[in-house]
């Protein structure tokens, strides 16, 4: 076969075009909708967010109490949802079952390829709103719990944490937490986002492909992330015992998480600001220790590859798990939570496909044997 040239994983190349997002690798920057994210975390906030992303304009006043009333009303899931997770088997990863919650959701509110703009717009509103009431549910059954109903005087991030944990958070937490959704809202092209792309090119309704989207979600090389920078900052324990875990992780070459971005050639912007989050939250707890076990040990892995001729830098994983940690939420809960805020970002994705469709089709390089004789049953060795 002739010769052809490639990209494994499609690393590099282009496959549509978008006006959601952009990303400038090189200098650290990250945009929604053109605003720039350090702008949109210092002074918007994920609500205002999302309705830039689904409806390509920040809203006015009244737009954003009418969306912000929409979310409020949309927090309820149906019934035989609700009864359904209290069937789950307990020991079942909250992502699974987020997964399936949100391909049931379509069962009650079943689309239709007529469906308008408007209305599957009003369906994106209504997963956003719902998938914090998904996440909390499950997470109060697999721990034995009562489930906790939203409350509607709460906004939409103490809302969430009220649900899990059955207590409002202070405002400080509130609008932390609120910061970390925003951050984790969109981010272009990544795997989870072109996943729920290519199932909605093949006119898939809203449902199945955000579905579709939690699934590529759950894998610990893209949303599980979080989770494994979280337990391997708690094993190293101290800062003191950094240099050793280092040496010993390079020498069986284990992979430091939260290290490194396939875009970015310099800080992840959405690190840097949630780095801040964390030493403001380490202080007021009176425990820096696994801050400054991170600060040591990314020290440690840009030095060694800067004596390569290259760089590193945290990503948005290697500072949220320990932030969240602090706030008081269970490891297990990063993915699902990173799912709750990445709901915005994916709906808007498919809602912008669908103005003009095109199914994805890429070619594969194949490398097998070809016109092998067939061998009967009998003669097989």
């Amino acid at each position: 076969m002739a010769e052809v040239s490639y990209a494994r994983g499609l690393a590099g190349v282009i496959a549509d075009e978008s006006k959601i997002c952009v990303i400038d690798g090189v200098k650290g920057e990250l945009y929604y909708m053109g605003y720039p994210i350090q702008e949109l975390a210092e002074k918007s906030n994920f609500t205002e967010a999302s309705y830039l992303l689904i409806y390509g304009k920040l809203p006015s006043k009244t737009q954003l109490e009418n969306f912000r009333a929409e979310l409020t009303k949309n927090r309820e899931i149906p019934k035989f949802i609700e009864e359904t997770i209290k069937k789950f088997p307990k020991k079942t990863h909250p992502m699974t079952a987020l997964q399936t919650c949100v391909a049931m959701l379509g069962m009650e509110d079943i689309p239709s390829e007529k469906d308008s703009r408007e209305t599957n717009q009003k369906r994106s509103v209504k997963l956003i709103a719902q998938f914090p009431t998904l996440v909390a549910y499950f997470a109060r059954h697999r721990e034995g719990k009562d489930i906790v109903k939203p409350n509607s005087d709460l906004c939409h991030a103490a809302n969430f944490l009220y649900m899990l944990n059955g207590e409002a958070p202070t405002d400080e937490i509130a609008k932390m937490f609120d910061t970390c959704l925003l951050l984790h809202a969109e981010h272009t092209f990544n795997a989870s986002t072109f996943t729920g792309r290519v199932v909605a090119a093949t006119l898939a309704d809203l449902y199945t492909s955000v579905s579709a989207a939690t699934g590529a979600l759950f894998g610990p090389l893209h949303g599980g992330a979080n989770e494994k920078a979280l337990e391997m900052a708690k094993s190293i324990g101290s800062v003191d015992n950094v240099d050793k875990w280092f040496d010993e992780a390079m020498a069986s070459k284990t992979k430091i998480m939260g290290m490194g971005h396939r875009v970015y050639k310099t800080i992840d912007p959405r690190a840097k600001i949630l780095k801040g989050l964390l030493l403001d939250l380490s202080k007021k707890a009176g425990n820096t220790n696994q801050l400054e076990v991170l600060d040591k040990l990314a020290e440690k892995m840009a030095e060694k590859v800067k004596a390569e001729g290259k760089e590193i830098w945290p990503n948005v994983d290697y500072f949220s798990g320990t932030l969240y940690e602090l706030m008081g939420i269970d490891s297990i809960y990063f993915t699902p939570i990173f799912a709750v805020a990445r709901v915005a970002g994916w709906s808007a994705h498919i809602l912008e496909l669908w103005t003009d469709n095109k199914l994805y089709r890429p070619k594969c390089l194949y490398t097998g044997d070809i016109d092998l004789k067939y061998v009967d049953i009998a003669d097989r060795a």
